[in-house]
């Protein structure tokens, strides 16, 4: 790409030459010119040399402007008297050059150099013709025209050049800042459904574990102390854990594929409550429900987000608990929603998030919580025989 363009600006420039020392020629071959004098021949020959110059690399736009700035002084010096101008193509396109490639400083000076070989023609040819009343005028009009002129077109032509590429740069960092905005959103999304598909999978899964053994033991138990109904009742639990399980996968999944058929189905909140309860209580668990204060209508995504955090705080229990009961409080108060879940400790005395090796069941509450600017404790109790998980949500001040 780099070389291509390159090739290109050089072909032009190759281009723009040649033309100028055509357009000079004509005008010095076609004006009237002394005849037999040598020196209108060497002068022709300087009008090529110097045109061809504009051929050159933009880097050489300093001293090409130069050298055209001495060349404008060439009729006066070797023909007195004489009114045609050898590079006038030329000069316009020096000037041009060394406005649009130099840096303030050099295209300044590039300037000057053509203002003083303009200005240097003018008064070597009026000290040999009658003077005009008006020569100042005309004069700057000359160099505005030949000089000033070409050189402004080509400050402009850099300075827009510069304003369209910061305008790209901008455009560019902008389209580089708003995809790292949708892959910050998707990967948040995705860890979200990561967390709903572990804590819905791993509840339901915990839940069938316990089942199963508790109908295999119901199974392997002596007959006539009704391990046939326990065993029923394991199983027909195992199912019910089961289908729940397949029909929350159903619906995340969904949301993946984004199928609005199956994710019109709400998300489970706090009105599920019961039922996830009775899945629990179900497993041989002894669950109770204690709920302080008037219950409030939370927006929809803290009211999925608080029966989740219930939800895993039950599953924690279920895996890693004696087994024996839960107590699950709900608190209305003011300015926060607040749910703890308290289960008694099992038979391994570490510390509690060391057993669960992945740890993303508390990570997935915590990140919850955070979600919100809710807060969370969890630990062992003072007793050193309770296990406890409190996650507290801040809500806005009821309408009086």
């Amino acid at each position: 790409m780099g070389r291509d363009a390159s090739r290109s600006l050089a072909g032009q420039s190759l281009l723009v030459a040649g033309v100028c020392m055509v357009a000079d020629s004509g005008v010095f071959l076609l004006g009237n010119r002394p005849s037999g004098v040598w020196q209108y021949w060497l002068a022709l020959l300087a009008v090529l040399v110097i045109d061809a110059l504009l051929a050159t690399p933009p880097r050489f736009s300093g001293v090409v402007a130069v050298v055209h700035g001495l060349a404008v002084m060439m009729p006066a010096l070797l023909f007195p008297g004489a009114l045609w101008h050898p590079v006038e193509a030329g000069l316009l396109v020096a000037g041009y050059r060394a406005g649009a490639w130099l840096r303030s400083t050099q295209a300044l000076t590039a300037l000057a150099a053509l203002a003083a070989g303009v200005t240097g023609s003018y008064l070597l040819t009026v000290g040999h013709i009658a003077v005009r009343p008006m020569s100042p005028i005309v004069l700057g009009i000359d160099l505005t025209a030949r000089v000033l002129l070409p050189w402004m077109v080509g400050r402009y032509t850099t300075e827009r050049r510069a304003y369209i590429a910061e305008l790209e740069r901008q455009a560019e960092l902008r389209l580089h800042d708003e995809r790292a905005a949708v892959q910050r959103a998707v990967a948040e999304e995705r860890s979200a459904i990561a967390r709903d598909l572990h804590d819905v999978i791993s509840h339901h899964v915990s839940a069938i574990g316990m089942h199963a053994g508790a109908a295999r033991l119901g199974l392997g138990a002596p007959p006539g102390d009704g391990s046939a109904d326990r065993a029923y009742r394991s199983l027909s639990a195992v199912e019910s854990s089961s289908r729940a399980a397949m029909a929350d996968l159903r619906m995340l999944l969904a949301i993946l594929h984004g199928d609005e058929t199956e994710t019109g189905r709400r998300q489970p909140g706090l009105n599920n409550l019961d039922e996830l309860l009775d899945g629990v209580r179900a497993a041989g668990l002894k669950v109770t429900l204690t709920t302080h204060g008037p219950p409030r209508e939370l927006p929809g995504s803290l009211d999925v987000a608080v029966y989740r955090v219930a939800q895993e705080a039950l599953t924690n229990a279920l895996r890693h608990g004696r087994g024996e009961s839960v107590g699950v409080e709900l608190e209305y108060r003011e300015t926060e929603a607040v749910v703890t879940v308290t289960n008694q400790l099992g038979e391994w005395h570490g510390p509690f998030e060391e057993r669960s090796s992945p740890h993303r069941g508390l990570a997935g509450i915590r990140q919850r919580v955070a979600l919100f600017g809710g807060r969370i404790t969890y630990g062992v109790q003072p007793d050193g025989r309770h296990w406890q998980v409190r996650a507290s949500f801040p809500l806005e001040r009821p309408c009086p």
